[in-house]
């Protein structure tokens, strides 16, 4: 056994990694810096713990500083050759490398992957962080996603406020879309200016209107039916004062 595999396998019994983010503010980037513990000297290699073949041609590589990158094997064999014989489990590789996958290859995909799921659909910050986590995307590289479709006004939450008032007024109650933008993950601020903006529903015509498709008999209905109607109205968001004030008005 050489002197620098005996020296790296005491070493990867005891020193313990630490990540340390540093920020770029020009760039709007983060870089991940390995730090060991033990020797208190920066770290210019990482070692591959292991290799997990997927399905549908994906490989989860997995490091000692217990992070995890998923690459498509077109990604791998893209790469220059030295690079890519060095991803093997047990293997060292360098700190360049490592970014390189991180940022140019799984950073690049993430932001495309973005754009890919903003043409679907106008989603809300929460929901596209949340469906790029969900993909399996690192962290810093979902943050830089999303920052940059921030940037060129792919995502904007105002926006989808507004546009969700707008079109949503005519079925719910303000209270409602209250309720369903804040689980979306907009700001509480952001909900209020939209409201202000564009909802310009009467809450009491709405209730009657729904009644209304509902075919709802306010003379012949018993106890029993009002209380689930009662109880529809309140689920849809309408304030009790305006349900009782329309349900007795009859």
């Amino acid at each position: 056994m050489s002197q620098r595999k005996k020296f790296r396998d005491k070493e990867k019994k005891t020193r313990r990694v630490v990540k340390i983010e540093v920020k770029d503010n020009e760039k709007r980037a983060a870089c991940i810096i390995e730090f060991c513990e033990e020797s208190g000297e920066f770290m210019t290699e990482l070692q591959i713990t292991a290799i997990e073949y997927l399905t549908k041609g994906r490989v989860n590589i997995h490091f000692e500083n217990e992070e995890t990158l998923l690459l498509y094997r077109s990604e791998i064999y893209k790469l220059p050759r030295k690079d890519a014989e060095l991803l093997t489990a047990g293997t060292y590789i360098p700190q360049s490398l490592y970014h390189k996958l991180l940022y140019e290859v799984i950073g690049v995909r993430a932001k495309k992957r973005a754009i890919y799921l903003l043409e679907q659909m106008d989603r809300t910050k929460k929901q596209l962080t949340d469906k790029l986590m969900c993909g399996g995307y690192p962290k810093i590289c979902v943050e830089e996603a999303v920052a940059y479709v921030e940037r060129y006004r792919y995502l904007d939450d105002e926006r989808y406020a507004r546009m969700y008032v707008r079109c949503g007024q005519d079925k719910k109650s303000m209270r409602r879309i209250t309720i369903d933008l804040t689980a979306k993950g907009v700001a509480r601020e952001v909900i209020e200016q939209a409201l202000e903006e564009e909802y310009t529903a009467d809450e009491t015509e709405k209730i009657r209107q729904l009644l209304e498709k509902r075919h709802y008999d306010y003379q012949g209905r018993d106890q029993k039916e009002k209380q689930r109607t009662y109880q529809y109205l309140m689920r849809r968001g309408f304030h009790s004062s305006d349900i009782l004030k329309v349900l007795r008005a009859q």
